[in-house]
């Protein structure tokens, strides 16, 4: 089971090469179970777009995928609890303090509450990995055919 950074959706809907390797590496489309995501994620490719005026065409593609995808809602009270738990460790972990974004540190929350393997391409929260959340990094320099 994964829960897709915001950096994956986004890598997805531009149909990069990167998109590519994520498919062959992970199996999104061929998996019986949907791949999810935390409702941030909504919000912050959102804001991307809007902010870099995507045009209605790459828009319709990117609800597609939104559409494809299981959302993750920060109210349940398991996500709520393992934001207080990540942000706890974050702030007292064996590597010291750790600031992380509010924005991660929800996604973060909602991969432990729904038990599944975080997919990112950002080193964000590497520090949580095998304490906290499961983590698959992708190298958005090292996806090569």
């Amino acid at each position: 089971m994964f829960l897709l950074d915001t950096s994956i959706v986004l890598a997805l809907v531009r149909g990069t090469e990167l998109a590519s390797f994520i498919e062959r590496k992970l199996g999104l489309r061929a998996s019986k179970v949907r791949p999810m995501i935390s409702v941030v994620t909504h919000g912050e490719v959102r804001v991307l777009a809007s902010r870099n005026s995507w045009g209605a065409k790459k828009l319709a593609v990117l609800q597609s995928a939104l559409s494809d995808l299981v959302t993750v809602d920060i109210n349940h009270p398991a996500v709520l609890d393992a934001y207080v738990e990540i942000d706890i460790y974050s702030q007292r972990g064996p590597g010291g303090a750790r600031n992380m974004g509010k924005n991660d540190l929800w996604i973060a929350a909602c991969a432990k509450a729904a038990g599944a393997t975080l997919v990112t391409t950002d080193k964000d929260f590497d520090h949580l990995a095998r304490t906290m959340i499961s983590l698959q990094f992708i190298d958005p320099h090292g996806a090569t055919p």
